[in-house]
């Protein structure tokens, strides 16, 4: 009777939790990876960054607006500030992007659409050093 779950657990235990997508995002961020990135983007994404206007931008302009940044800043490490996993539906992550000019916090927020992670904000400002 054992025998009979141990197909389940070791599924439960094999397959991705929704949080792993923060950490993958996060690592993703952290190399610079910006087509990478560009395949989580739904349609239209809500980026604000810097040199930009905060807006919602299409799928082409986000992923060109990223690959701007990343040309100019080029990631020398980062380290994953916070991660919150609220269910399935939805996830939010900090990374602290440290590059050539300076330290950056980047903020994101996943969202869950038909079994799909997908990057729907992205926030990149400037850090406070203190």
């Amino acid at each position: 009777m054992k025998l009979l779950y141990l197909p389940l657990i070791a599924f439960l235990l094999i397959s991705p939790s929704p949080s792993d997508a923060v950490d993958t995002v996060a690592q993703l961020i952290g190399k610079g990876a910006v087509h990478e990135l560009a395949k989580l983007f739904p349609a239209e994404v809500e980026i604000e960054m810097p040199a930009a206007e905060p807006d919602t931008y299409s799928k082409a302009a986000a992923t060109a607006m990223l690959e701007k940044f990343f040309a100019q800043n080029k990631p020398v490490g980062s380290k994953l500030l916070h991660k919150i996993n609220n269910g399935s539906a939805y996830n939010f992550g900090v990374v602290i992007l440290s590059t050539a000019k300076g330290p950056y916090r980047v903020a994101f927020n996943l969202k869950n659409e038909n079994n799909t992670m997908q990057l729907i904000k992205l926030r990149i400002e400037a850090e406070k050093v203190k």
